[in-house]
């Protein structure tokens, strides 16, 4: 990554300093107290208060709006004065919650990851109304009332929150980055913020972490130089020993900056996020959960996948028999589109798709690998074997409908891991070949990500992880997200 390398006169300074008597990294009093007065420190402040001030008054307005329309709205009651304390409550709920730290911890912020601690928060919020109708009311909450409330604030919460981060990110500075690591670590990274819509970040600088003969003190004030020269909010730390005392020491001098600091785990790409943390004398264990389903896990999810498939067929069958008009009229050829896939313990099976390119169009993929845009796939962005009526199915992601006949069937889950074609699958060496221990999906993280964009080695990492994290509860996340996506159109 040579555009974020310090520069060869910033080298030949450091390579000076080398000579002098080395000096511990806590020892860094002076560069700490100037960076405490620059501007980034308030930058971060700013940043992180107008985030915080917008989520209480989103959740507050969420809770008086609920409030109002299962009392007045779903019933004949009337709201007592007292009615507005509701608003400071749920804040202070919410906050009980960590409903308000999380946002500086992470880079990209978002609220679908909050749907259970405000699940709870609205649960919580409805049996104390009800408790306290009294106080509250003047009248009395039925049964009708109360539900309306606990659904209406959990509704109203969830787009308000969703409303209050976008006015946050739309009005609060960039956030600058500084990458510390080695640069084949750092790569995806700055492929994930290139292509990450929702996260208002700038990478402005990268120091190299570990270089053999490098004195670990050189590397702390290089870092800590770094950070000061370029005006750093936050520091992304790639280590590959993420155990050791130097890299604990980092950690140390970024936080005592008063600035943020993320840190890019090696190990999770192996273990996932699933682990259980442990207590032993005082000594903190991770417990790593088993590596696929369990039994039970598969009926539940080969239930939902029934159900899913069903009410989605039922629900879309007007736009099914509007495609097929829609394809007939614009090309000669057959409606669906049959392939081979690679599916569950390694299994063929046909998946089905709307034909989106003109007939005979396999027969011209060879005069067109040399125009091919992926790693590992076959992508085109203007592929001219593509139809009219095909370009925007690609873009709204609505040719993929066919395959609920597929999730019917049993060949294909509604979330999974990317089902690929025999050549792709048999690039996959290694323990990623242990992403078909799943029924392959619909949609899964690959496709939120944008699946033209990914390449074949980073898309199969993703479906392993997705195969040692899964979750009935992860799926519906991805699942709310393919909505969002397919709306935004952002197929291809």
């Amino acid at each position: 990554m040579p555009r974020y390398s310090v520069t060869d006169q910033r080298e030949r300074e450091l390579a000076g300093r080398s000579t002098r008597p080395a000096r511990r990294a806590t020892a860094l009093p002076r560069a700490v107290g100037r960076l405490s007065e620059a501007p980034s420190r308030r930058s971060v402040e700013v940043r992180e208060s107008s985030y915080r001030h917008l989520l209480a008054w989103a959740d507050a307005l969420a809770a008086f709006a609920a409030l109002y329309m299962a009392v007045v709205v779903f019933g004949d009651d009337h709201l007592r004065p007292t009615s507005l304390l509701t608003m400071p409550l749920v804040v202070v709920a919410s906050k009980l919650s960590g409903l308000y730290d999380r946002d500086e911890l992470v880079l990209k912020k978002t609220t679908l990851e909050e749907t259970g601690p405000l699940f709870r928060m609205a649960t919580l919020f409805a049996l104390v109304t009800w408790l306290l109708d009294g106080i509250v009311v003047d009248g009395y909450l039925g049964n009708r009332q109360v539900l309306g409330l606990w659904g209406l604030l959990f509704v109203m919460a969830l787009f308000g929150r969703c409303a209050a981060r976008e006015i946050a990110r739309r009005n609060s500075p960039v956030e600058r980055c500084l990458l510390a690591g080695a640069p084949e670590a750092l790569q995806p990274l700055l492929d994930g913020l290139a292509h990450t819509r929702r996260v208002k970040a700038e990478v402005l600088g990268h120091v190299p972490l570990e270089v053999p003969g490098r004195p670990h003190e050189q590397t702390m004030r290089e870092l800590q130089d770094a950070i000061v020269r370029n005006d750093i909010h936050r520091v992304i730390l790639a280590p590959r020993e993420a155990d050791s005392d130097h890299f604990l020491d980092m950690i140390s001098l970024v936080k005592s900056m008063g600035l943020r600091v993320s840190v890019v785990p090696r190990m999770l790409e192996v273990v996932g996020t699933a682990v259980e943390f442990d207590t032993l004398n005082g000594m903190t264990m991770l417990g790593v959960r088993r590596f696929g389903l369990s039994r039970s896990s598969r009926a539940v999810k080969r239930a939902m996948d029934i159900v899913g498939a069903t009410v989605g067929l039922v629900a879309v069958s007007p736009l099914l028999l509007a495609i097929v008009i829609a394809i007939r009229l614009d090309s000669r050829g057959s409606i669906l589109f049959r392939q081979i896939r690679v599916g569950r313990d390694g299994e063929r099976f046909t998946m089905l798709k709307f034909r989106t390119m003109i007939d005979g169009a396999d027969a011209m993929k060879q005069e067109l690998l040399e125009r091919n845009e992926a790693t590992g796939l076959f992508k085109i962005t203007d592929d001219p074997r593509i139809t009219r009526v095909g370009r925007w199915l690609r873009r709204t992601s609505l040719d993929e409908l066919p395959q609920l006949i597929n999730v019917l069937r049993g060949e294909m889950s509604l979330v999974g891991p990317r089902p690929l074609v025999v050549d792709e699958d048999s690039k996959i060496q290694g323990r990623h070949r242990r992403r078909l221990h799943l029924t392959p999906g619909m949609t899964g993280d690959w496709q939120i990500l944008g699946s033209a964009r990914i390449p074949l080695h980073e898309m199969v990492k993703i479906d392993y992880l997705y195969v040692t994290n899964w979750s009935l509860w992860n799926d519906v996340k991805i699942l709310a997200r393919t909505v969002l996506y397919v709306f935004s159109a952002r197929g291809m």
